[in-house]
């Protein structure tokens, strides 16, 4: 993994970080393959609870550097055969991988946010933004279509209209307008705050019940009632009964016990078991 994309673990919380503020992290291949390498470093770390997913710098990410992409265009042309591709292809996994991570990963939003950038966002469980950020899908400046997981991500947040309008125009938005098309969480003037302490909050729960949850919203929220009702007692069952769980009633008992203003001594979860 190159310096593009930094990990930082604080505590249970991992900060992921776009690192390329001089570009205001605009994404290049090095990013792209970055970005990919700790989707997959994430997947595998058991211990961590939520991930902070921000850009260093002034902005978030302004989106793809197309100056540097065409000054490279062998190296581009053979990215763009993934095109051709009949599953997800990196530029695609770049949002939607975030989505196989079992743990709630929250976007930090500031700045511009275009194009990748915004995408990279809708890939996160819960985006926080500055009301002044600036956001846009902004591919049609290009003549061309949104295809890093954009599609598949909106249509979770808003009516298919509003997608059409700001995949027609690229118009730019602020975060204060964004949130209320239900494109972001919340609206904050330190997301990063905000962010960590949303993070400590889930950090409370038990984190296969968070794990779980996370996956069967995700394959539940466009499914139909057959699918989605199974998806629960599939969930339910991977869940119920071990250890993480039993913790969980063993620390509502002792909330219970130690009553009002008491200081109950609360076992520590174990690390992620989904």
């Amino acid at each position: 993994m190159n310096d593009r994309v930094l990990i930082r673990v604080e505590g249970d919380v991992a900060h992921v970080v776009l690192n390329r503020a001089d570009k205001h992290n605009g994404m290049d291949f090095p990013m792209l393959d970055a970005m990919l390498a700790a989707q997959k470093k994430m997947r595998r770390n058991r211990a961590v609870r939520a991930i902070i997913l921000r850009g260093d710098g002034p902005s978030f990410c302004s989106g793809l550097d197309f100056k540097t992409a065409m000054s490279q265009p062998a190296r581009t042309l053979l990215r763009a055969t993934q095109l051709l591709w009949p599953f997800a292809n990196q530029f695609q996994r770049w949002s939607v991988g975030w989505r196989k991570v079992g743990v709630p990963v929250i976007a930090v939003v500031h700045g511009n946010c275009f194009g990748a950038g915004l995408q990279l966002a809708l890939g996160a469980d819960i985006r926080i933004c500055r009301p002044d950020a600036k956001l846009s899908l902004l591919e049609a400046k290009w003549g061309l279509v949104p295809d890093m997981g954009g599609m598949a991500l909106l249509r979770e947040l808003v009516p298919v209209d509003v997608a059409k309008e700001l995949t027609f125009t690229g118009r730019v938005i602020t975060g204060q307008e964004a949130h209320a098309l239900g494109l972001v969480t919340h609206l904050s003037d330190d997301p990063l705050a905000h962010a960590q302490q949303l993070a400590a909050e889930i950090a409370t729960r038990s984190p296969d019940s968070v794990a779980a949850g996370k996956f069967l919203l995700q394959q539940a929220w466009r499914a139909g009632d057959y699918l989605a009702l199974r998806a629960e007692r599939l969930w339910q069952r991977r869940v119920i009964g071990r250890v993480n769980q039993r913790i969980s009633l063993a620390r509502e008992q002792a909330r219970s016990k130690a009553g009002v203003g008491g200081e109950p001594q609360l076992k520590a979860f174990k690390s992620r078991q989904l």
